[in-house]
């Protein structure tokens, strides 16, 4: 497959890292959203992310520049319509996943990759609304994309191998490493630090130890890079709540029922990284205050 342009269908925290990501190796890049308030926040969490890596000595201005002109910001579907591949990162609703996928269906040729960027939900589930089944896969992205090597390759009942291999070719030019996974609630990934996550809000709210000793008790003994706590903030406090909750229903194992501390936090409106307020304080480039 000749792959040159990507499109990708949300534009919140994660379809922006995916879509900077995938600029940055040198793809055309249609970013979508429902509405024009949701595509100016996009823009300036793209560019604040730039100028974030910009300050670092990660890329140069020009290269910023170069990203930037690749990345084209739409709010209608037809734009997809030349897209070798499709991305859905929508909120973690089955349903709007399924209605997002029908609709991308519609738009693309026969030959495109569709894929959705779930973390928790069933590809099977959500392919089985669509016309056909077989084209549809999971492609589970990490956050920040740009940092996070690994894909996990989903693939549902019906998902063909033709599917597979496209699947495997894109991400292997994209430089990312790809595990298969045979669906599964919460895949690999999130089946194992969802859990961890939650333990870690448990120790906290318990007075066990204070949130900045969890996280480099887990950073200096077991080679993290960042602690469950900074990854529940990076992630979503509220994302995380939705994640536990998807994972519960799915399995009706009490490991995944969210800790009523994570829920407070939700309530009270600190949500991690976004809202610069979490388990810890954040600037506004992201970074620990």
């Amino acid at each position: 497959m000749n792959i040159q342009k990507i499109g990708i269908v949300g534009a919140g925290t994660m379809g922006q890292s995916m879509a900077e990501t995938i600029a940055g190796k040198g793809f055309e890049v249609v970013l979508l959203d429902k509405s024009e308030q949701e595509l100016e926040a996009a823009k300036l969490g793209l560019e604040m992310s730039l100028d974030r890596r910009l300050t670092k000595w990660g890329i140069t201005d020009a290269e910023k520049k170069s990203i930037l002109s690749r990345i084209v910001l739409g709010t209608n579907l037809q734009l997809l319509h030349d897209c070798e591949v499709v991305i859905e990162s929508v909120w973690e609703s089955l349903d709007d996943k399924i209605d997002v996928l029908i609709a991308i269906e519609k738009e693309v040729g026969p030959e495109a990759l569709i894929a959705s960027n779930t973390a928790t939900l069933s590809i099977t589930e959500i392919a089985a609304k669509t016309e056909h089944p077989e084209r549809i896969i999971g492609l589970h992205f990490h956050f920040p994309v740009e940092r996070r090597e690994l894909v996990e390759v989903v693939r549902g009942l019906k998902t063909s191998e033709r599917t597979v291999e496209s699947a495997f070719h894109f991400i292997e030019m994209l430089g990312k490493q790809a595990v298969q996974v045979f669906e599964s609630p919460g895949f690999i990934t999130t089946r194992l630090m969802l859990p961890l996550i939650n333990e870690a809000v448990l120790i906290f709210a318990e007075g066990v130890a204070s949130a900045y000793d969890i996280d480099k008790a887990m950073k200096s003994g077991y080679g993290f890079h960042i602690g469950p706590l900074e990854m529940a903030d990076r992630f979503g406090l509220d994302t995380v709540v939705d994640m536990l909750e998807a994972l519960f229903h799915e399995t009706t194992d009490p490991r995944y029922r969210p800790a009523a501390y994570l829920r407070k936090l939700v309530r009270g409106g600190r949500l991690g990284t976004k809202v610069r307020e979490g388990f810890f304080t954040y600037d506004e480039w992201g970074e620990r205050a």
